[in-house]
């Protein structure tokens, strides 16, 4: 007998043997013993590197928080859950690439991506819908892609109960708009000037500046001082943001003007600085100090699983990925598989749990309850809580 012979038999030996014990698999449980060992792959998409590298850490443990909590309660679809971390935080196209990559290679079932409107866009080409894309940062609205669903705070959620509030109950009626120059502020800025209006307000100021360029906002400051605003809403990102408001504390001016800033967390006030936080506002849908059940129970299985004090900052970016993996548990649960026109239809209506309190899913947005806080000692502090705002930008059927 040939060599080549030889292997060939050895090859068919084993085939044969493999077969028997696959059939005998199958024959004791009919395509679930199988199914349970094949692992539920989410594909998470943060920023570990870029500007906004600093929401990376919190991201990834509050995920894996959630997926052992999932994993804890039989997995998704009876599948256990294996998380596989991608960068968010440089290139649009680089991001694309990672995506195709773990959908042809990794094979992944569902992606879950925190990161800027760019790349979410990307994503969304990348993916194409043939697995379920779940966006869970603030944004600016417009998404409405097959098989893609929108959990994070919109405009309508973030600046319509918040605005209106500081404009009826604080006397607000002269704001000054300024925003980083691209997307996601100028369309909550053109938002908020609605909300202005409605509420016989005056906009004295709107301006856009590049982001992540040096500028310590000393002009911008002066023309905020001349047109006697009463409010500033702040849609800068980041560094932007900390070097405009540290700017705007050093130059005496929190004591007559108020700020609301929408992309302002935890983070983002540590490097802003108690010392520069005075009269100061935020509007999202997470903080880290809401006393709520369901916040007090999430805080405690975080610190208990991060040795507490070591554990990465909670903010609402970043906590957003978490709520994201609760999301998709209830969803392919109550669609009983992945197929994308069972997701859709399935997601009508669906109650999950976030961080800070329960949230419903219509037309692809979810409505919420929002939390309007002011800061106070580099902490925030709730000044009124808004049940049940309704995404108001929705997807048609």
């Amino acid at each position: 007998m040939s060599k080549f012979n030889l292997t060939f038999t050895r090859r068919q030996t084993l085939a044969t043997m493999f077969s028997g014990i696959a059939a005998t698999a199958l024959a004791r449980s009919p395509g679930k013993a199988f199914a349970s060992e094949t692992p539920f792959k989410i594909g998470l998409f943060i920023p570990l590197s870029g500007p906004a590298a600093l929401f990376g850490p919190t991201g990834k443990a509050t995920t894996e928080l959630a997926v052992d909590a999932v994993n804890k309660s039989g997995g998704i679809l009876g599948r256990q859950v294996q998380l596989i971390v991608a960068d968010a935080g440089g290139p649009a196209a680089d991001t694309a690439r990672s995506a195709v990559k773990l959908i042809l290679n990794d094979r992944v079932d569902a992606i879950i991506g925190s990161c800027d409107s760019s790349s979410r866009e990307a994503l969304i080409g990348a993916i194409k819908g043939k697995v379920p894309f779940i966006f869970t940062p603030v944004f600016e609205g417009g998404v409405c892609a097959p098989n893609t669903y929108v959990i994070g705070d919109t405009p309508a959620e973030q600046i319509k109960p918040s605005l209106t509030y500081l404009m009826k109950e604080r006397g607000a009626k002269r704001i000054f708009l300024i925003g980083n120059d691209y997307v996601w502020p100028r369309k909550l800025n053109d938002f908020a000037v609605g909300v202005v209006q409605a509420n016989a307000g005056e906009v004295v100021g709107n301006e856009y500046v590049p982001l992540g360029a040096a500028n310590r906002f000393e002009d911008v400051l002066g023309r905020i001082k001349t047109a006697k605003a009463d409010l500033v809403v702040s849609t800068l990102v980041g560094s932007d943001n900390v070097n405009f408001n540290r700017t705007f504390g050093g130059f005496g001016l929190s004591h007559d003007i108020m700020r609301i800033g929408y992309l302002l967390e935890e983070n983002t006030l540590k490097g802003i600085g108690a010392e520069n936080s005075d009269n100061m506002f935020s509007c999202m849908s997470y903080f880290a100090d809401l006393d709520t059940p369901e916040n007090l129970k999430f805080k405690a299985a975080y610190e208990a699983k991060f040795n507490g004090g070591t554990a990465p900052q909670l903010s609402n970016i970043g906590v957003d990925t978490y709520v994201g993996v609760n999301f998709l548990a209830a969803l392919a649960k109550r669609a009983d598989g992945m197929k994308s026109a069972q997701l859709m239809a399935a997601s009508e209506g669906l109650t999950f749990e976030g961080a800070a309190s329960g949230q419903v899913m219509r037309s692809r947005r979810v409505d919420k309850t929002m939390y309007l806080t002011t800061c106070k000692g580099g902490k925030f502090e709730l000044v009124k809580a808004f049940d049940n705002v309704a995404a108001a930008d929705v997807c048609p059927a």
